[in-house]
């Protein structure tokens, strides 16, 4: 026999994740129904191509909303990141392999810098990140025009582009299995781990968390740094999929992976969300974008009902989480 928490355990469980995945399978099935193309083959690659940047700086902006925080920066960060591993990839001095290592690697540790820089300001002045982040929103662009002088830079080596096209089994692209497995790895290190189990405790309290004796700052800070971490892997696979780097990429980005977040029923107030929601919350966002497009509403229609969508997740999650509170009662 279940008892009662066991019950209400599988009750939240019911009102959160399995509750978003019927939301994103009546849109999958409306918009089969509903425009041509939708469920072939191509369109249906495309729409996992479409979510895995968005699903991996969405990662990220998890561990940092668990805080009760959030990160304006990530857009800004993804442009200077990709100048930054555009230029080596592009050196003529570099070997083909030392190349694109180092790419990755200056590209990696530079958005994990920035997220350290975020949290590290955050923490020590106790300035909202909402502040810290728009500041360094702006500081990342300039850096990012000042570098590249305002150009774009492509021509990348032939192997790096070929990659960023790959396709298993005709419907699997290879930029979504990596954005599938940060998910699956991330939500091992929530769930599983001292770390993970420490941003919940924070966010849901943190005056407890630093009563007992944890040092607070250092998660906060880590968890930035994660962020930033993310944001330098989407940047790769960016420039996998449009073989571009510019000064003026990921504008808007922010705002999107703060919704697949909100959407994916992760609390801004802190403390309760998934990685597995984030993930469908980035799903919902792509199917719905690739449907509206297919059946010909055009971008400002389009922006208008995420809009609606992202308020009508916001005020759900608040009865939700009331619904949840009088449940564990």
């Amino acid at each position: 026999m279940i008892d009662n928490s066991r019950m209400r355990s599988l009750f939240n469980i019911l009102l959160k994740e399995v509750g978003i995945g019927v939301v994103l399978l009546v849109l999958v099935i409306a918009f089969s129904l509903g425009a041509n193309h939708f469920f072939s083959v191509n369109n249906v690659a495309n729409i996992f191509t479409q979510i895995s940047i968005n699903t991996v700086i969405a990662v990220g902006m998890t561990f940092v909303i668990l805080l009760g925080g959030i990160d304006l920066s990530v857009g800004s960060v993804l442009a200077l990141c990709s100048i930054i591993a555009g230029k080596i990839l592009t050196n003529p001095d570099l070997s083909l392999g030392s190349a694109i290592v180092l790419a990755i690697l200056l590209s990696v540790i530079s958005g994990m810098l920035i997220g350290f820089l975020n949290g590290f300001i955050s923490e020590t002045w106790k300035i909202h990140s909402f502040i810290v982040t728009l500041g360094m929103l702006n500081i990342a662009r300039g850096l990012a025009l000042q570098i590249s002088q305002s150009r774009t830079i492509f021509n990348f080596p032939k192997v790096f582009n070929d990659f960023g096209t790959r396709t298993y089994f005709s419907v699997l692209p290879a930029i979504f299995i990596m954005a599938l497995s940060l998910v699956i790895l991330g939500s091992v290190v929530l769930r599983k781990t001292v770390f993970g189990r420490m941003i919940f405790a924070i966010g849901n309290n943190e005056e407890s968390v630093r009563l007992s004796g944890h040092n607070v700052k250092f998660y906060k800070i880590m968890a930035y740094t994660i962020c930033g971490g993310t944001v330098g892997i989407a940047t790769i696979m960016y420039m996998l999929r449009m073989s571009i780097a510019s000064p003026i990429l990921g504008v808007g980005f922010e705002l999107n992976a703060i919704a697949a977040v909100v959407i994916g029923g992760t609390s801004m107030s802190g403390g309760k969300g998934s990685l597995v929601g984030t993930f469908l919350g980035a799903s919902i966002m792509g199917v719905l974008n690739n449907g509206l497009l297919l059946i010909g509403m055009g971008d400002f229609a389009r922006q208008i009902v995420t809009g609606l969508i992202i308020i009508l997740a916001v005020i759900l999650d608040t009865y939700r989480t009331r619904f949840s509170v009088k449940l564990n009662t």
